[in-house]
């Protein structure tokens, strides 16, 4: 009984490990310092993708998700900043400000909770600007 039950513990610390989520990183590129780029993509349950965009403070960043899955948005997030300038589950698929900070900025396409836990999977265009 006594092994069970130690089995039962170790198994549940491991799972948090075996569960953690995928998380990928793609550099936006421009061919100069501005620039506009559709990027077509897909998540699948937990994991996101997290687009790296540099920019230059005054700059106008434009961003659009058009998917396939109505649980699927993005955030964006200043460089260094641990919270979202603009997060899309409150907000919608479209995003444009005048960059603040010169930096890399963080665009973070992921699935909400619900869509996610039933390993859902939106493919989507991402289109990305800076002017």
């Amino acid at each position: 009984m006594r092994s069970a039950i130690l089995a039962a513990v170790a198994l549940s610390l491991a799972t948090p490990l075996a569960a953690q989520d995928a998380v990928k990183t793609v550099p936006v590129k421009f061919a100069g310092d501005v620039g506009a780029k559709a990027i077509k993509g897909a998540v699948r349950g937990y994991a996101t993708v997290n687009y790296t965009v540099p920019a230059r403070a005054g700059q106008t960043m434009t961003v659009r998700l058009t998917t396939s899955n109505r649980s699927s948005y993005f955030n964006v997030m200043a460089p260094g900043a641990d919270t979202a300038m603009f997060n899309g589950s409150t907000t919608g698929n479209r995003f444009s400000a005048t960059i603040p900070l010169t930096g890399t900025y963080t665009v973070q396409v992921y699935l909400m909770r619900n869509a996610a836990r039933r390993n859902e999977t939106a493919n989507y265009t991402l289109d990305v600007g800076i002017s």
